[in-house]
């Protein structure tokens, strides 16, 4: 069997396991919890996340109250979350402003985005796993987006990826493209690095 079609019976296998984790919401509390500390000492202001599909997990919610949380501080910050937009041309990603009860609409894929929001440039990107190994490598899904972008993006962000420990893939070998993370987070708390 060649890497490809290896690769693709992984992805709906952990897909697949995800959408029927029995305690995926609790879970998801968990991933919230550490999401929430994992950002208080961050100095980032901008950053990228991802709207939710396949039972991913949603990183929205710790988002939305970072942000809130930066209009509290002692010197408020002005603190911007972005959802991507899918450029067609180049199958990169740019990021626009999202915020709760912005003016959404689908992308190519079905997938909801920001419609009509300033372009912004995280320095902070969440990105989503479908799975993830050692080395803060990340299996997504074989669209190459994010890889694409990160190679691309001028700086760099700082990159985290978000799963559940069910994502773990103890023997996972990266491609040459493949663009490893800065950190992995799961509901166990920090996975990468270790």
């Amino acid at each position: 069997m060649d890497k490809s079609h290896s690769k693709k019976d992984l992805r709906a296998r952990l897909i697949e396991q995800r959408l029927h984790l029995e305690d995926r919401m609790a879970r998801a509390d968990m991933l919230q919890r550490v999401l929430r500390i994992w950002l208080v000492d961050r100095p980032e202001t901008v950053i990228g996340a991802y709207w939710p599909i396949k039972g991913e997990f949603d990183p929205l919610p710790a988002l939305h109250r970072w942000k809130e949380d930066g209009e509290l501080l002692d010197e408020p910050q002005r603190r911007r979350i972005g959802l991507p937009v899918i450029d067609k041309v180049h199958k990169t990603l740019s990021f626009h402003i999202w915020y709760p009860g912005c003016p959404m609409e689908e992308d190519a894929y079905g997938i909801p985005k920001p419609k009509d929001t300033e372009l912004i440039v995280p320095t902070l990107l969440f990105v989503p796993c479908v799975g993830y190994g050692p080395g803060g490598y990340r299996l997504g899904y074989g669209g190459g987006f994010y890889d694409r972008t990160l190679a691309a993006l001028e700086p760099r962000p700082y990159t985290v990826g978000l799963g559940y420990t069910n994502g773990f893939i103890d023997d996972f070998e990266p491609e040459p493209h493949d663009q490893p993370l800065d950190a992995i987070l799961n509901d166990n708390g920090v996975v990468w690095p270790v």
